[in-house]
């Protein structure tokens, strides 16, 4: 086993052998994601998946070109093209996903303060027109 897949199998939390999982020695999973689906926490988590997915299909994406390299098979070629455009999707991902938090998070700032309290408020005049100009709200 490569140290490759030795960390893997720790990142992860997989068994290291058949014998862990017969004797159900794994842990169980734990709840990343809070109940409520917090904005910040949901991108922190997406964002880590997709950064974990992308280190781990370059690696792969480096892999397979020195495969197809040696083998010349146009069939290894075909996945290193597939495998490129994956990633290239991914990174795409990441980027929609930043997008997509600013968004939320600009309509749940809206949505807060569309409660109808002004919190900035300029009138353009004299101090006599604002006076009339409250008189006349009484």
């Amino acid at each position: 086993m490569s140290n490759l897949d030795k960390n893997l199998d720790k990142l992860f939390n997989l068994p290291r052998d058949d014998k862990e999982v017969l004797s159900g020695q794994l842990e169980p999973k734990k709840k990343i994601v809070s109940d409520n689906h917090d904005i910040d926490t949901d991108y922190k988590y997406a964002r880590e998946n997709l950064y974990h997915l992308i280190e781990r299909g370059s690696d792969a994406l480096e892999t397979l070109v020195e495969l197809a390299q040696q083998s010349e098979s146009a069939r290894t070629f075909e996945v290193v093209g597939q495998l490129m455009k994956t990633l290239t999707d991914a990174n795409k991902d990441l980027l929609e996903i930043q997008k997509r938090t600013k968004q939320l998070k600009e309509e749940t700032v809206k949505s807060n303060d569309s409660n109808g309290n002004v919190t900035n408020a300029l009138f353009v005049g004299s101090t006599e027109e604002l006076q009339k100009l409250i008189n006349n709200k009484d």
